[in-house]
């Protein structure tokens, strides 16, 4: 019985050594076996070398004499349900035991083959993670309700950024240990920074589905080197779906916050410090390469370019107070590309008015966030100040100021399960010489008509100057979600936002203006 005990063991083990993609808690568990397994033949066979020992010739005795006559005794029944049937003392050969022991060698090579792989085979410190989340948004001005996933949309609103798409983390960790280099890279094929924001030197936007890619370099235990596609530092709110607590995107993190950069940078956190730095240099947000920009033509018809060669300077510190609160704040300072075209006599406008003096201007930011997290409960606060030469609509300097603030918490119900709620206000101040600046993309007219920045429609209507005296916008929303936790990979968001601004600058389906909208839309997301 031990015997068949034992060979059903090894043989029901081996399938699963050969499973490529075996966890380390399955190596573990197949070690320890091995380890009881090879107890158990180190037993047997000390126990086949002793048998010959305890078996001793006997004396021969003298025959006895016969007894008498006795009557006959029935013999007593075997018992076969007894406990103690088919108990009897195993015995194996020297031969069956050196075939076990071959078997369990076996096994243990290919155990170790697949622990060499899972610390230094090509899929070693590999990790795919990501989302999907199909998004149904109805918008009361436009008068539109539509499935959102995978649409190849270049332009970026409120109603219509980062979420309806699938987001893939591909990481490589070469070796272990916290002084191992990484590489990571993040890709959305439809609503990431490739699709919708990435520009090359001329300001054009192509199909890329890069979102992010950065490289990262441990140099001491507390220093860390990083180059790459990094987003920006700005803000508490964070771009992945799964990860927020709303459906749609604060005003700030959407039309404030700086956006992506490419460059280099170093992280620093304090040895038994609560404190935390980083910093980056890198292109102006959003360029993958230095802007070029026509300034004229030349006596042949030639273009005349200017370059922008001052790099963009940002950087972030945090404080954590308690497990639970972290206090921070970021800044932002170098020169950005202004928007141009050249006239038919070949000279150039710059800016959205085409009012600007120069083709660049130099932009500065600056923002506070706190986070407190404790348990079920969640909030979040952040006050935002930006400026840009020469970006407002009529050319002068642009300035924007804003606030965020987000309460959520979780909570079960009996027959529902886990849930959330939250509740998000934001306020983004846009009015200085008639809005621009920062991520408001205002058009000709001086205004962003889908999400309520730039001057209004009535101003620019009675101006005799094409509305430069007009001011911008001021924009605010409240946010109110409902999220339901099905499972571990699933969340259901669904969300209600009110939007309304100072001025009448949400177009309508009828061609008309408004001075706020409504959404309302519900989100699937699915993690794995």
């Amino acid at each position: 019985m031990r015997k068949k005990l034992i060979c059903l063991l090894v043989a029901g083990s081996l399938p699963g050594v050969a499973m490529a993609d075996a966890t380390s808690d399955e190596i573990k568990a197949l070690q320890a076996q091995l380890n009881s397994l090879q107890k158990e033949v180190k037993q047997l066979r000390a126990e086949v070398a002793a048998k010959p020992k305890a078996v001793a010739a006997a004396p021969a005795a003298a025959p006895a004499a016969a007894p008498a006559a006795a009557p006959a005794v029935a013999a007593a029944p075997v018992d076969i349900s007894s406990p103690d049937y088919g108990k009897a003392q195993a015995t194996l050969t020297n031969d069956q035991v050196d075939s076990m022991k071959q078997q369990i060698a076996n096994q243990q090579l290919k155990v170790d083959s697949l622990v060499d792989a899972q610390n230094t085979g090509p899929i070693a410190g590999l990790s795919v993670t990501g989302y999907i989340d199909p998004t149904y948004m109805y918008n009361r001005d436009l008068s539109s309700s539509s499935f959102l996933f995978a649409n190849h949309e270049s332009s970026y609103n409120y109603f219509n950024s980062t979420f309806g798409d699938l987001y893939l983390d591909i990481k490589k960790t070469f070796g272990v240990g916290p002084m191992a280099p990484s590489a990571e890279i993040t890709l959305m094929p439809n609503r990431g920074n490739g699709i919708t924001l990435l520009q090359n030197e001329h300001g054009t936007i192509s199909d890329n589905i890069l979102n992010t890619a950065v490289v990262t370099v441990p140099v001491t235990a507390t220093t860390t080197f990083v180059a790459g596609l990094m987003p920006s530092f700005g803000g508490y709110e964070v771009q992945q779906s799964n990860q927020m607590v709303t459906l749609t995107h604060n005003l700030l993190y959407d039309f404030s916050d700086p956006g992506s950069y490419v460059g280099v940078g170093v992280n620093y956190t304090g040895d038994g410090s609560n404190w935390a730095w980083k910093f980056m240099l890198g292109n102006e947000q959003y360029r993958t390469y230095g802007s070029v920009v026509q300034t004229g033509t030349n006596a042949l018809g030639d273009p005349i370019t200017s370059s922008n060669k001052i790099p963009t300077f940002t950087g972030r510190v945090d404080y954590t107070w308690s497990s639970a609160l972290d206090i921070g704040g970021s800044f932002n300072i170098g020169r950005q590309t202004l928007a141009s075209g050249i006239n038919s006599d070949g000279t150039p406008v710059y800016g959205v008015g085409g009012a600007a003096p120069s083709a660049f201007g130099t932009f500065f930011f600056t923002e506070a966030d706190a986070a407190y997290t404790l348990a079920d409960v969640q909030y979040n606060a952040e006050l935002d100040y930006g400026q840009q030469q020469n970006a407002a609509y009529n050319g002068g300097q642009a300035q924007w100021y804003g606030l965020s603030l987000l309460a959520h918490r979780k909570f079960t119900l009996p027959t529902v399960g886990r849930m959330g709620a939250t509740l998000r206000y934001d306020l983004l101040v846009d009015q200085k010489n008639g809005g621009g600046g920062g991520g408001i993309a205002l058009n000709s007219n001086g205004m962003d008509t889908a999400d309520g920045f730039g001057i209004g429609a009535n101003c620019l209507a009675n101006s005799s100057n094409h509305g430069f005296e007009c001011k911008g916008a001021t924009h605010q929303d409240v946010a109110l979600d409902v999220l339901f936790y099905a499972t571990q990979q699933i969340t259901v968001k669904v969300e209600y936002r009110h939007d309304w601004a100072s001025q009448n600058v949400f177009l309508r389906n009828d061609g008309s203006y408004s001075k706020s909208n409504d959404i309302l839309a519900t989100q699937f997301i699915y993690s794995f």
